[in-house]
């Protein structure tokens, strides 16, 4: 009889404390999981989309080897790369350099996560990448640049190649704009020096860093080689929130300060406003000299779902069935888009009246687009009357045609490839979950069988309520103790705990 007793008293303290561990792992897991899931997020939005049965191009990474004695680091202090396939035929003296994206860190916290992924040292980038979309060496597959010298500078600073400083307690270099100097220095020796024709491109943070660099770039050159820019999904708006707060200026304003990034801005700009409004490209557009291509959805996808709907600015989900998915968005919600896109329209209207710039945006929910196959140029890539991404940019660069497409509104356009989200919980997640569901199912039985009498039990864990002591014959069988409220709390922080996956869908 002790025997079962001190059994008894055992599984009680075992359940008792997986419970209590369990809810603090899910506390402690909170920030990093949220770091982890904007990195994922940042991944699938930037990621490569081959045709399935494609003979992908894979090119290898090149570490700047001089970089190093010049502070051009990454935040590890690792050595910065890129990725370089050379051009051929009528390309050989023409140069395309992609700038790759990746959002930005702000704070001490996300830049220490940060070097421990690809976007923050070099030690774990991939050895070799896909090029695809505008990168793609196939003229099926990208017409206008497949047999140029194409570049794909990666992006390890985490303040679109503009960060000058060092923050020596937690050893971070934020050195972005001597990479990016250390970059075009080594890729001029290589060639690009002698280049008729230069591209400079960007996507997403990459696409704000084409934009903070345009100028830069056309400088390196003499006045007879054609150069332009072109920022995909990088034109980002210093726009309201859905409860009325700024998330992008707030972030923003940390990487400047940060960073030490004010001192790399224009100091048209700068000499006029404030260094963090100098970070967004609507203040920077109107006064860049060399021409530049804006290529942008009207909803783009993650300003939607980082700038304009944070998790922040919504604890209550009001938003969520709309943020997952714009079809589920009310009529009030929709105008609260429509008024994004609008705002977007009202950024670029100086810049457009140049005719040496040119833009394509298009009313999709979409993120980074010309490095993406499917949304650069295939048989069903976007179009704006009836010309796909690739083309207007082509028929822009070499002066074909002028280009200013600007689509109609949500829904009219059917050619999108938008982003569809769901909901999913994190592998950790699903088996504390599991494991606690057969706890709250299975433990009334347990304690029967260990023949609980609570008429005379004085242990709390199975004999106590709430408020105050519960008295229960055996036969009752408890129902109502802290074994039940500890699974019902801990499963409701795993539900409320959901990360997001993502798909394409049109």
């Amino acid at each position: 009889m002790e025997r079962k007793k001190i059994m008894k008293q055992v599984l009680i303290w075992v359940l008792s404390l997986w419970g209590v561990v369990g809810i603090c792992l899910s506390r402690y897991e909170d920030g990093m999981q949220e770091l982890k899931a904007k990195e994922s997020f940042l991944s699938y939005l930037e990621k490569d989309a081959v045709s399935p049965g494609a003979n992908t191009l894979m090119v290898p990474l090149t570490l700047i080897q001089g970089a190093a004695s010049k502070g051009a680091v990454c935040l590890d202090g690792t050595l910065p790369g890129y990725h370089l396939d050379p051009g051929f035929g009528s390309g050989s003296n023409s140069w395309l350099i992609e700038l790759e994206g990746g959002g930005w860190c702000y704070n001490i916290k996300n830049c220490v996560f940060r070097k421990t992924t690809r976007r923050g040292s070099s030690k774990f980038m991939e050895k070799q990448i896909n090029f695809t979309g505008i990168l793609s060496n196939k003229p099926e597959e990208n017409p206008d640049f497949f047999n140029w010298n194409r570049v794909k500078l990666r992006y390890c600073d985490g303040a679109s190649f503009a960060g000058e400083g060092h923050n020596e307690a937690n050893q971070l270099y934020f050195r972005g704009q001597r990479i990016w100097s250390a970059a075009m220095e080594e890729l001029m020796a290589k060639g690009m020096q002698n280049a008729e024709q230069a591209l400079l491109s960007g996507c997403s943070a990459g696409g704000l860093a084409s934009i903070l660099h345009c100028d830069e770039f056309r400088d390196l050159f003499p006045k007879t080689t054609k150069v332009k820019c072109l920022s995909d999904a990088g034109l980002f708006l210093d726009a309201t929130n859905v409860a009325g707060g700024r998330t992008l200026r707030d972030m923003y304003s940390g990487v400047v300060t940060l960073q030490g990034v004010q001192k790399n801005l224009p100091n048209t700009c700068t000499s006029q406003m404030d260094p963090t409004l100098c970070f967004f490209p609507q203040n920077l557009v109107a006064n860049i000299k060399t021409p530049m291509f804006l290529v942008n959805a009207a909803y783009d996808a993650w300003q939607v779902q980082e700038s304009l709907i944070p998790s922040s600015a919504d604890p209550h989900g009001t938003w969520r069935d709309c943020k997952m998915d714009h079809s589920h968005c009310n009529s009030s919600q929709m105008q609260f888009l429509q008024d994004f896109r609008n705002q977007m329209l009202n950024a670029v209207n100086v810049f457009s009246k140049s005719s040496q710039n040119g833009l394509f945006i298009n009313s999709c929910f979409a993120h980074c687009q010309s490095e993406r196959q499917d949304t650069w140029y295939e048989n069903d890539s976007p179009r704006i009357e009836n010309k796909a991404i690739a083309v207007s940019v082509g028929d822009w660069f070499f002066d074909r045609t002028a280009v200013k497409a600007i689509d109609c509104p949500y829904p009219c356009d059917n050619t999108c490839h938008n982003i569809d989200f769901k909901m999913g919980l994190m592998h950790w997640e699903v088996l504390v979950l599991v494991s606690w569901l057969l706890v709250y199912l299975m433990h009334p039985f347990w304690i029967s069988s260990l023949h609980v009498d609570c008429e005379t039990e004085t242990n709390i864990f199975f004999c106590s309520g709430v408020t105050s002591t519960i008295t229960i014959s055996q036969s009752t069988r408890l129902t109502f103790t802290l074994l039940n409220l500890l699974s019902a709390l801990l499963i409701f922080l795993i539900c409320s705990k959901c990360t997001m996956e993502f798909q394409f869908g049109q």
